[in-house]
């Protein structure tokens, strides 16, 4: 019986194999193999929908929680919507040969930093399969093949998704292992392809708090950690309350699931008497369950918050709210519980907006506007492989320039030292 060990050597030795072709192809052929691989998850989505729903009749039975079984779930439109991240990505600049920096050195010497793939990337993440795409997609266009390790609960859309693309790379004259899933359902092979240090050159993990946590320490491949979102949300004295109550509702409930989702509310203590009765009622409106202070408390149907909520990504209709005597105790409130993800502040201060951005140590900060635009589409990257929250070589949304390295290129014409 072939070791998880053993199968991850194949299929890495396998990507590396493809990344050699993929830095070498270009943007053209790049580009029309995402536009192949677009047509080919619509025009196949039957078989795609058709695995997907063994996917949910599995998590269903096994008493999956509605917001899991949502990121599971794929519709004809979140197909469509796959596909065109896919074009979306094609329309993209190509990053693979960008001149970083370049002068001619006092000796002349021309030299030339350029960007270049890393060559083969680890993806483990979980449930949602429209990240399957999403990946495979930036890895392509950056010049890199990808290993995908997806959720057991997730397996069938994964395989059918999967095979799909690599049908359309092949037709498309690129190496069909430019995207691979990762062999076997077990953690073994999970704890494989984290020890694949010199077959695999980095490791992305993407999901809960525990399985990024379990990657970043277990992992000796080098990872590129994206960081669950415990996402704040200050209304400042200065904050124009209707402005104020908008951000919050769409922050907390435009959707529950994802990571740029709010999950606590700071409210400054000069306009809590006016604001505070306005955003619990909205909130309440809208099913929104608040884990509050004592200020908060005193409305029906706050529950008291404690530790756990103050660290908490409900990923829910939840939402922890305090009141602060100040801007400088919302941002010490900030730096004690967050998970420098997102953080938001709602303000006509000019100078307070300032020293909330500036103290605030978040990948994204908001200045009046919602939590739920820290993403790699809004932010007009195109789909991003991830969010990062740490501050080596990428933070905030990853699009295709944070995919790559860099090497320089010195040119001489005879030239000895």
């Amino acid at each position: 019986m072939t070791s998880p060990e053993q199968e991850i050597r194949d299929v890495a030795l396998r990507a590396r194999k493809a990344s050699y072709d993929l830095a070498l192809a270009t943007p053209g052929a790049k580009d029309a193999a995402l536009h192949a691989m677009a047509e080919a998850l619509v025009g196949r989505g039957e078989e795609i929908l058709t695995a997907n729903a063994d996917d949910i009749v599995r998590a269903e039975a096994g008493g999956t929680p509605p917001n899991i079984i949502d990121r599971l779930r794929l519709t004809p439109e979140r197909l469509e919507g796959m596909a065109q991240g896919l074009r979306d990505v094609a329309g993209l600049p190509d990053p693979v040969g960008e001149v970083v920096r370049g002068s001619t050195l006092a000796n002349g010497l021309e030299l030339r930093q350029v960007r270049v793939p890393f060559g083969v990337v680890g993806m483990i993440y979980e449930a949602r399969p429209n990240v399957t795409a999403d990946a495979a997609g930036i890895c392509l266009k950056s010049g890199n093949a990808v290993l995908l390790r997806g959720s057991s609960s997730a397996k069938a859309s994964n395989a059918a998704i999967v095979a799909v693309l690599r049908d359309a790379a092949t037709d498309s004259g690129l190496p069909a292992d430019a995207v691979q899933l990762v062999p076997g359902d077990t953690h073994d092979s999970v704890k494989a392809l984290m020890r694949a240090r010199g077959l695999v050159d980095v490791l992305i993990p993407r999901g809960g708090a525990g399985l990024i946590r379990t990657v970043v320490e277990e992992s000796t491949v080098p990872v590129i950690e994206t960081g669950v979102g415990n996402v704040h949300v200050y209304v400042d004295k200065a904050a124009d309350l209707e402005k104020a109550l908008a951000i919050v509702l769409n922050s907390k409930t435009h959707r529950t699931s994802v990571c740029n989702s709010a999950e606590s509310l700071l409210v400054h203590a000069d306009i809590a008497d006016v604001f505070l009765p306005r955003v619990v009622a909205a909130l309440q409106e809208q099913g929104v369950a608040i884990h509050g202070d004592e200020a908060f408390c005193g409305f029906d149907g706050v529950t008291p918050a404690t530790d756990e909520d103050w660290g908490s990504e409900y990923l829910s209709l939840d939402i922890a709210a305090a009141v602060v005597p100040s801007l400088e105790e919302a941002v010490s409130h900030i730096r004690r519980w967050s998970s420098q993800h997102t953080e938001a502040i709602v303000t006509e201060d000019l100078a307070a907006a300032r020293r909330f951005t500036a103290a605030v140590d978040s990948a994204a900060v908001m200045v009046n506007a919602s939590t739920r635009f820290t993403d790699g589409g809004e932010f007009g990257f195109g789909a991003e492989i991830g969010i990062s929250t740490q501050k080596l070589h990428a933070r905030g949304p990853m699009g295709l320039p944070e995919m790559t390295s860099t090497k320089y290129v010195v040119t001489g014409d005879g030239h000895i030292r």
